[in-house]
């Protein structure tokens, strides 16, 4: 009995482990319902024989057997161990009906064990190839950003990337949550587990990451994020998400080059629809236009050969130039004679294509 517990113990810990693997899964594509269903079919006819066997054993063996002999002789009878007819069969009809639960007995046993190892496999397998199939699509990406945590800010995050033609790769910890996403924006590359994890960055390619959004709704966690990933990359910007902005510092002496909060950004907001109405208008129809404009910033590659910018001719309707990050300063609207050199921003107004524009402008000839 202690082995059969055991047995049981394990089992129920296995079912316990798939079931949270499962409910991770995409539904769309997984057998898992089906498999499942053929585990409670099978567990069902199991029973229903034991029924039956049971009460054909106490039939035949009359005053000489009780409900237990009946039972036992039952499971012997199923499960083909054979340690003795406790309920004596002698007639041909007796014989026959002890053949019949043997053999559909063991039918339901097989069918029930196969079943359950099929689940399992099943589980794993699909989770495991799944997995593989992201790490390959994040392996081609370069240049890329990752957003750790995809809740509202996150997807929000995710919306503007998308938008502006930026590749990304998407840490929560709730992949079921990711895979719902997915279902809604098909191509969404994502990666489920801790974003703290050294490994999980790794494979979402930190090493060849652009930037990297901490906006979990937890401060210790974004700082945990920002510590890892800075180790592993110090190259690597770093924007992180605070809700107290009694812990902003601490995330900058962790590595991240820009801290938000949230709710003091929305005050800025609220204050500024107030006192600059005009102001703020103009920022909302900018991003609402059909053009997707944005204020973006192209950097001067490091083989850009110093030159003046009326020999450039930055001149597109795609984009318009405002002004050019000079060391510490901020040239606005700089003059035609203004020397363009390696390793400087130019901020522009422009659209997706006009940013494309821009920068292969920019490129060495």
């Amino acid at each position: 009995m202690t082995k059969i517990a055991y047995v049981l113990a394990l089992l129920r810990r296995l079912l316990h482990l798939n079931r949270r693997k499962a409910a991770h899964l995409p539904r769309r594509h997984s057998q898992l319902p089906r498999i499942l269903l053929r585990i409670y079919l099978a567990a069902g006819v199991l029973l229903a024989l034991v029924a039956v066997g049971t009460a054909g054993f106490y039939l035949i063996g009359k005053e000489r057997a009780n409900l237990s002999d009946a039972f036992y002789m039952t499971l012997i009878t199923v499960t083909t161990v054979g340690y003795g007819e406790v309920v004596p069969i002698h007639s041909f009809g007796e014989r026959l009906f002890a053949g019949l639960i043997a053999l559909a007995g063991f039918g339901a046993v097989t069918f029930l064990f196969t079943s359950l190892t099929v689940f399992f496999l099943e589980t794993d397998l699909d989770y495991t190839l799944r997995r593989r199939r992201m790490e390959k699509q994040v392996r081609k990406l370069h240049s890329h950003f990752i957003i750790c945590g995809f809740g509202r800010v996150g997807r929000n995050v995710a919306n503007e990337l998308t938008t502006t033609h930026r590749h990304f790769v998407a840490i929560d910890s709730d992949e079921a949550a990711l895979e719902t996403q997915r279902e809604r924006t098909p191509g969404l590359v994502y990666l489920g587990g801790d974003a703290s994890d050294d490994e999980l960055l790794l494979s979402a390619g930190i090493m060849d990451a652009h930037g990297l959004f901490a906006v979990t709704g937890d401060d210790s966690r974004n700082l945990m994020i920002v510590f890892t990933a800075k180790q592993l990359n110090p190259k690597v910007r770093i924007v992180a998400r605070c809700h107290e902005v009694r812990n902003a510092e601490k995330l900058r002496k962790a590595g991240a080059d820009s801290v938000i909060s949230p709710d003091f950004t929305g005050g800025m907001r609220i204050a500024s629809s107030m006192i600059r109405p005009h102001v703020v208008s103009f920022l909302d129809e900018m991003l609402r236009s059909e053009h997707k404009l944005r204020l973006e910033e192209v950097l001067v590659p490091e083989r850009f050969e110093p030159r003046a910018l009326d020999t450039l001719r930055l001149r597109s309707p795609n984009y318009v130039l405002l002004a050019v990050r000079h060391g510490g300063n901020l040239v606005f609207n700089p003059s035609d004679e203004f020397m363009l050199e390696p390793g400087q921003h130019v901020i522009v107004m422009a659209s997706p294509q006009g940013r494309q524009e821009l920068e292969g402008a920019l490129l060495p000839d």
